[in-house]
C-alpha cells in the first residue's frame, strides 16, 4: 500500500517538475500578484493633494493654511488665485480637497466673531472623502481651540473648563493604523486559497483531457491513494510557498508580526490542506481544465474575497453573508491570520478554529475520494 501511494506522489511531483508554467503559477505568481497588491492597494489617507483660495492673505489665514499642511495628512499642491482655478484643480484630480478662506476672516476673529470656512472635498472616492472630511474638522477645531485659549489666557481667565473631558486614545495592535499590516496578512489568506486549489483543481481533469487518467482506472491503487497521492506534491509546493510569502510580508513589506511562528506554520498547512482537497473536489466533477479553472474562480476565490473579512469585518455583514463566510475556510484562516500577526494569539484562542480547518479538510477529501470511481478500462 506505502509504495503504491509513494508511485502516485513521485508520478505527480514529476509532472510538477517537468512544466515550467505550473512551476511558475504555484510559486512566481503568487508572490508577484501578493507584491503588486501590497503595493498598490493601499488605503492609507495621508498626504492627501489640498489646494487654498486665501482671499484674506493675512498672518491669521496663513497661519490657519500652516495647520493643515504641517500635519503628515495633506500636501500642498498650489495656492489658487480664483475660485475657478479652485474648481478646476479639484475637477482634474490634482487636489482632493481644497479650502477657501474668505476676505474678513482675520478681521472677524480678532472681533470675537466667527468666521466661516468653505471647504470642496473631492467626493470620487467616497471613503476618503469621508476621512478627508474627518482630518479637516479636527484641525478646524484645535485651530479653533487655540484661538479660544489664547483669547481666554489674555484676559486672565480660566481655561482648564475650555476642555472639561479629555480624551487619551491609544490604538491597540497596529498603532500606527498602517493599512499593510491588515492587508498584507488578508493577501496571504486569498493567495494560499486561490493558487493552491486551483493547480490542484487541475490535476485530475488534465488526466482526463489526455486519456491518461484510464491507467489509473486498471491501476491496483485504491480511489484514496489516488487522491493522496495526488494531493500531497501540491501541498509540499503550497507549503513552501507559504513561507515564501510569510517572508515577504515580514521582511519586504514590513508588516507587524508579534506572534508564535509556529502557530500559524500549523494553522496554514491545515488550510492549505483543506484548499488542495477543495481544488480536487472541483477536479474529479469537472470534465475540462477551463471548466475546473472557471469554477475555482466563482466557487473559492469570489467568495474568499467577499466574505472572508479581508476588506469588511464579518461582524459588520449581513446576517446572510455571515451565513456564507462560515462556509468558507478563508474566513476561519484570516481571523487567525491576523490574530497571531497583530494580537500574539495562539492555540488555546484558535482551537476550535483549527478543528474546523482539519474538519474542511476531512469532508472535502473524502467527497474528493467518494467521487473519483474506478472504472475498468
Amino acid at each position: 500500500m506505502h509504495s503504491r501511494l509513494f508511485a502516485i506522489v513521485r508520478k505527480e511531483a514529476r509532472e510538477v517538475l517537468r512544466d515550467p508554467i505550473y512551476l511558475g503559477l504555484a510559486i512566481v505568481v503568487p508572490v508577484l500578484v501578493m507584491s503588486l497588491l501590497a503595493l498598490g492597494f493601499v488605503l492609507d489617507v495621508k498626504n492627501l493633494p489640498v489646494a487654498f483660495y486665501d482671499q484674506d492673505r493675512s498672518p491669521l489665514s496663513r497661519e490657519y493654511m500652516y495647520s493643515f499642511t504641517n500635519s503628515e495628512y495633506f500636501r500642498l499642491v498650489r495656492m489658487a488665485g480664483n475660485a475657478s482655478e479652485l474648481d478646476a484643480l479639484i475637477a482634474s484630480g490634482e487636489a482632493r480637497a481644497a479650502v477657501i478662506v474668505p476676505p474678513d476672516f482675520s478681521r472677524r476673529l480678532t472681533r470675537g466673531q466667527p468666521a466661516s470656512v468653505q471647504v470642496l472635498v473631492d467626493g470620487t472616492f467616497p471613503s476618503r472623502a469621508l476621512i478627508a472630511s474627518g482630518y479637516i474638522a479636527a484641525i478646524d477645531a484645535q485651530f479653533s481651540a487655540r484661538l479660544v485659549t489664547a483669547w481666554l489666557e489674555r484676559r486672565g481667565m480660566v481655561t482648564s473648563v475650555l476642555q472639561p473631558v479629555t480624551v487619551d486614545g491609544r490604538v491597540w495592535f497596529n498603532p500606527s493604523l498602517e493599512t499593510k499590516n491588515s492587508l498584507v496578512p488578508g493577501l496571504l489568506v486569498i493567495s494560499l486559497m486561490f493558487y493552491p486549489s486551483l493547480l490542484a483543481a487541475l490535476v485530475v481533469v488534465r488526466e482526463k483531457e489526455r486519456g491518461t487518467i484510464f491507467n489509473l482506472y486498471c491501476s491496483p491503487v485504491s480511489r484514496w491513494e489516488v487522491i493522496v497521492g495526488k494531493a500531497v506534491p501540491y501541498v509540499g509546493l503550497a507549503f513552501f510557498v507559504y513561507f515564501l510569502l510569510f517572508g515577504l510580508s515580514v521582511f519586504v513589506f514590513d508588516v507587524r508580526f508579534v506572534g508564535n511562528p509556529f502557530v500559524l506554520t500549523v494553522a496554514a498547512l491545515l488550510y492549505i490542506v483543506a484548499s488542495i482537497g477543495l481544488g480536487l473536489v472541483i477536479s474529479v466533477f469537472t470534465t475540462t481544465e477551463a471548466a475546473a479553472m472557471l469554477v475555482t474562480f466563482v466557487a473559492l476565490m469570489t467568495p474568499s474575497i467577499l466574505f472572508s473579512g479581508l476588506m469588511t469585518p464579518i461582524s459588520s455583514m449581513e446576517p446572510s453573508a455571515q451565513a456564507i463566510s462560515r462556509l468558507i475556510p478563508a474566513s476561519y484562516f484570516m481571523a487567525m491570520v491576523r490574530g497571531v500577526f497583530l494580537k500574539g494569539l495562539g492555540f488555546r484562542q484558535y482551537a476550535s478554529d483549527l478543528l474546523t480547518l482539519a474538519g474542511f479538510a476531512l469532508v472535502v477529501f473524502t467527497i474528493a475520494t467518494l467521487r473519483f470511481r474506478k472504472r475498468a478500462g
